[in-house]
């Protein structure tokens, strides 16, 4: 939801470079930041509260996504009424780094957050917060994989030539890891089961050949987006849209760049399923292979495909005559 915008001469944007102990904030009304220097508030809900309160009036607060340090400032600027966008930190950099400044504190980024959001008010998107059974699901599998990482790590080392004093220890721990993932998984089938909605979309996805349980849900956890947005934003959220690299006469390749984790690691696992069995994409496949695309290429272009069809499946006017399933 973007901003109704007041008049830029009055409109008060606060930028809020969040930390884990504290959250610097500086105040900038039209292109004035407000004098009284920078004002520092513990990042606790209470304090936050009692600061945005004395603060007054803001139109839209802007912070960065820190690792979720930021949750209780946006929790407390939803309960307060107040509009707060968390900004995407490589675009943030990138704009102060084209306005020319190197030097960088605390109280120099918030002021810079602020400018930001003055200067890009009209097109930034509020934040609300998700649902807690969609935020649980999305811990859960970001868990999952996280531990089979781990589990990977001490399989690949049981296997060294080295490890023969510690085979006790590293069988001990590669049990401890099997059942923490026997855990969380029984954790994720009792949250499917009482969530219809993402049970829903899980069946839905599933019936495109080639995505598994394990892909339909790290992409319902990962790809939040997935039935919401265009074909081209879901393949560049995806990290599977070719971008432009040419200048003048040159001719160069269009890298796929960017993309979400795990997303396109995923759907590449798909796709392999997919150019082998799903009727319609393997003869996608094979007309590029036939036609000398290498096989990464071609890969990667069912892979894009997938994320498409899983994108057009999720949508509310979804009509099953228009994408293929099978």
């Amino acid at each position: 939801m973007t901003q109704t915008s007041p008049h830029v001469d009055t409109r008060v944007i606060l930028g809020a470079d969040v930390g884990k102990a504290s959250i610097v904030v500086k105040r900038l009304v039209g292109d004035t930041p407000t004098k009284g220097g920078t004002l520092t508030i513990a990042n606790d809900p209470a304090s936050i509260a009692t600061a945005l309160a004395e603060l007054g009036h803001i139109d839209l607060i802007v912070c960065e996504v820190t690792g979720g340090y930021e949750r209780a400032l946006l929790n407390a600027a939803v309960q307060a009424g107040l509009a707060i966008h968390r900004a995407d930190g490589a675009r943030v950099k990138a704009y102060i780094k084209s306005n020319g400044v190197r030097a960088k504190n605390d109280a120099i980024d918030a002021l810079w957050l602020a400018v930001y959001g003055q200067d890009r008010f009209d097109k930034l998107k509020t934040w609300s917060p998700p649902a807690q059974e969609d935020e649980a699901f999305q811990a859960l599998v970001r868990h999952r994989q996280d531990l089979l990482k781990a589990q990977t790590v001490v399989k690949n080392r049981r296997k060294a030539p080295t490890c023969d004093h510690i085979v006790t220890f590293l069988d001990d721990e590669l049990a401890f890891y099997a059942k923490l993932i026997k855990d969380v998984e029984k954790e994720i089938e009792v949250l499917l089961a009482a969530n219809t909605l993402i049970a829903d979309k899980e069946k839905k996805l599933r019936a495109i050949t080639g995505i598994g349980p394990v892909s339909a849900r790290i992409l319902i956890a990962m790809l939040p987006e997935l039935g919401t947005v265009t074909r081209r934003e879901i393949a560049s959220l995806a990290g599977l849209a070719p971008h432009c690299d040419q200048s003048g006469t040159s001719t160069k390749k269009r890298p796929m760049t960017g993309g979400r984790d795990l997303i396109r690691s995923t759907l590449f696992l798909a796709a392999l399923s997919a150019a082998r069995h799903h009727p319609t994409l393997k003869l996608f496949y094979d007309n590029l292979i036939t036609n000398f695309k290498p096989a990464k290429k071609a890969l990667a272009a069912v892979a894009r495909k997938l994320v498409t069809i899983a994108n057009a499946v999720l949508r509310p006017d979804y009509k099953p005559e228009v994408v293929l399933l099978n």
